[in-house]
């Protein structure tokens, strides 16, 4: 029987551990091959002068909604409750939490359960995402008065109603 000596578990990735994780942070590393040759240089030049103005034209001869007729598609329940620092989504497309310039979004496969939770004292609510590789991920939302929060219960569970399925793998 043979058997592995050392860590099982996968390596870490994120910009703790990779600073080119974050885009701007480090320059690129060079795209071209030692196949490449001086020819091939021109050409990608004449295609970057050629690209500006292509969008130009094409803006100009047809304006484009700048977003997507997907939301106003979709005719069902939504959840939305924010304050000063965070805010949380929850529609058709999946559930998107934002707490200062942090954004995380989750489509419905990718979501194992959401879980609410009431602060005992002072206006906290707190909606956890969990997913089914047993990661979580809680945003706390200061609420106007502890009033809202059977309101905020209420649309969350129509949301979740309509849109999440329990059954899906």
């Amino acid at each position: 029987m043979e058997q592995r000596i050392g860590s099982s578990s996968q390596p870490l990735e994120g910009a703790g551990f990779d600073p080119a994780f974050i885009p701007g942070l480090t320059s690129p590393a060079s795209a071209r091959t030692e196949e490449d040759g001086p020819e091939k240089e021109p050409e990608v030049a004449e295609a970057e002068e050629a690209a500006p103005e292509a969008e130009e034209k094409d803006t100009a001869s047809s304006p484009e909604p700048e977003e997507p007729e997907e939301d106003a598609a979709a005719d069902g329940p939504v959840f939305e409750a924010s304050d000063r620092r965070s805010r949380i989504v929850a529609d058709h497309r999946g559930v998107r939490l934002c707490l200062d310039d942090q954004e995380c979004e989750f489509r419905w496969d990718e979501i194992g359960a959401v879980e609410t939770e009431t602060a005992r004292f002072g206006k906290r609510y707190t909606v956890t995402v969990h997913t089914p590789d047993r990661r979580w991920y809680p945003i706390e939302i200061e609420a106007p008065a502890r009033s809202r929060f059977a309101e905020w219960d209420e649309q969350l569970d129509a949301v979740l109603d309509a849109y999440f399925d329990e059954n899906a793998e």
